[in-house]
C-alpha cells in the first residue's frame, strides 16, 4: 500500500476544512489540532494517508512536485502558479472570498500612456488581468501588508484578496473591479493520480461521499 501525502494550508481555511475532513472520516492525529504543536507531518486514522501543514500559498508547490499527492487549495494559488502537473478535483465550497482590484477611495485609477504600478502578492494574475486591457502592470511583489503601499505612496492600487472588505475600508480603500471569485478546490499531482490511482480514489471517494457527490470539477 502507498503513502499519499496531502498538503493542506495553514490558517483560516484549514479552520472551514477541518469539518469536512470529519465528514470524510479522516482523522488526524492529536497533535493536529494543538496549536502548541511545532509538527508539520501528522499521522491520521487511514494507515496509508499522511498530512502536512503548509502555507497555503506553497499548496500547489508541493503537490505540482510530487512532494504531495494531494493537497487543499484556492483559486488564487492555482491560477497565479498554473502549474500544468495538477488536476482540480473537487470544489470544497469554502475558504470563499474574491481578488479584487483597490485603489484610494475617490481616486481614478491612474492608467498612463496603458502603465499601471499595482502593488500586489499575485504578480501573474495581476499581469495577465490588466493586459487583457491593453494595460500593462509594473507589479510591486508584497508578501503582506498589500494595503500599506497606497498609505505610503508606493502605488495607488492594489490587487489582494477580499472576504468583507473591512482592512480595505480601514485603510481608505476600495474596490474597483473583481478580479475572480475564489474557492478552494482539491487538487491532485497528475502523475501520482495515474501511479497510484487506486489509492488516490479511495481518498477522493470519501470527499466525494463528504461533499454528497456534488462539484466534481476536474480540468
Amino acid at each position: 500500500m502507498n503513502k499519499i501525502i496531502m498538503a493542506l494550508p495553514k490558517g483560516r481555511i484549514l479552520n472551514e476544512l477541518i469539518p469536512l475532513l470529519q465528514k470524510a472520516e479522516i482523522v488526524p492525529e492529536e497533535d493536529f489540532f494543538r496549536t502548541s504543536s511545532r509538527k508539520l507531518l501528522f499521522n491520521t486514522n487511514q494507515k496509508n494517508l499522511l498530512i502536512i501543514k503548509v502555507r497555503s500559498f506553497d499548496v500547489a508547490t508541493f503537490v505540482a512536485l510530487g512532494a504531495a499527492q494531494i493537497g487543499v487549495a484556492g483559486d488564487d494559488v492555482i491560477n497565479e502558479f498554473n502549474y500544468d502537473e495538477i488536476y482540480n478535483f473537487y470544489d470544497l465550497k469554502i475558504g470563499k472570498c474574491r481578488l479584487s482590484v483597490a485603489k484610494i477611495k475617490e481616486k481614478k485609477i491612474s492608467e498612463n500612456k496603458g502603465h499601471i504600478v499595482v502593488a500586489t502578492k499575485y504578480k501573474n494574475i495581476t499581469t495577465n488581468y490588466f493586459a487583457k486591457k491593453g494595460v500593462r502592470a509594473e507589479c510591486i511583489k508584497l508578501n503582506g501588508a498589500v494595503e500599506l503601499a497606497p498609505k505610503l505612496k508606493i502605488c495607488s492600487t492594489i490587487v489582494d484578496l477580499v472576504s468583507t472588505g473591512k482592512t480595505l475600508s480601514e485603510n481608505n480603500l476600495e474596490e474597483s473591479s473583481l478580479v475572480m471569485q475564489i474557492t478552494s478546490k482539491l487538487i491532485i499531482n497528475k502523475i501520482a493520480y495515474k501511479l497510484m490511482n487506486d489509492d488516490i480514489t479511495k481518498i477522493l471517494n470519501k470527499f466525494k461521499k463528504a461533499l454528497n457527490g456534488k462539484n466534481f470539477v476536474r480540468k
